[in-house]
């Protein structure tokens, strides 16, 4: 099929890519409200570092404390995945709740985000309320410098401790990039599947439009009567 063949189909059925993205921007806006300013975000980064001390072997060559310095940038990485666990969460939320601080453990999981540097176990929280934010990052720095041996018993076995090295400080963050391009997104989509079913329609239901469709169906065509 040419393209103008294409372009054709997409001028008869021109209405319905236009109105799906209309209705598409019109749900958008209502639900997204977009004029509205969103609440902000705050985000408190803490660092930890993981240390294991070498085992104290009089008969036996430690290699210079190799194997420790490799067991801690292993639980590094484990830490990473176990902070982002639902136990962690449920520990974290229990201390809140000591201290009459409501915050769900899926609240916690949902605003925790981990990373490495290097040898550093990064920890960021995010959350909308700026009173409360530092109390969190307080449970989560009681709990992993507490309680690491509760979801490591292997820490504990080799006489390891998780140290907090930076508590830095609460910076607001804008919208992210999610908000920034959701209403686009919608309409970029509403736009494809309305000219999807376009041509969807122009298939389900043919009609002979003009005389190429007849001589495409093998019918000569003797005349053709304009339009205006």
């Amino acid at each position: 099929m040419e393209l103008r063949t294409y372009l054709r189909i997409l001028k008869r059925r021109w209405w319905i890519p236009t109105a799906l993205v209309g209705l598409t921007l019109v749900f958008s806006l209502l639900t997204l409200k977009p004029w509205q300013p969103h609440p902000p975000t705050y985000v408190l980064g803490i660092s930890f570092s993981v240390g294991v001390k070498p085992q104290p072997l009089t008969d036996a060559f430690t290699y210079d404390g190799y194997y420790s310095a490799l067991a801690s940038e292993y639980l590094v990485d484990d830490f990473g995945e176990v902070v982002k666990g639902s136990e962690f969460a449920a520990a974290v939320s229990k201390r809140l709740a000591d201290q009459g601080i409501v915050v769900t453990p899926g609240q916690i999981q949902s605003a925790t985000q981990t990373g490495k540097l290097h040898r550093i176990l990064m920890v960021s929280i995010l959350d909308g309320d700026r009173e409360r934010l530092p109390k969190i990052a307080d449970a989560v720095i009681a709990t992993m410098t507490q309680d690491a041996e509760i979801f490591m018993p292997r820490l504990h076995e080799d006489q390891g401790a998780v140290y907090l090295i930076n508590r830095g400080g609460i910076a607001a963050i804008g919208p992210s990039l999610k908000q920034r391009l959701e209403l686009p997104l919608r309409l970029v989509l509403a736009l494809l599947t309305g000219v999807g079913l376009a041509f969807l329609m122009e298939y389900l239901m043919p009609r002979v439009q003009s005389g190429k469709d007849l001589e495409a169906l093998g019918v000569q065509v003797l005349a053709e009567i304009p339009r205006n």
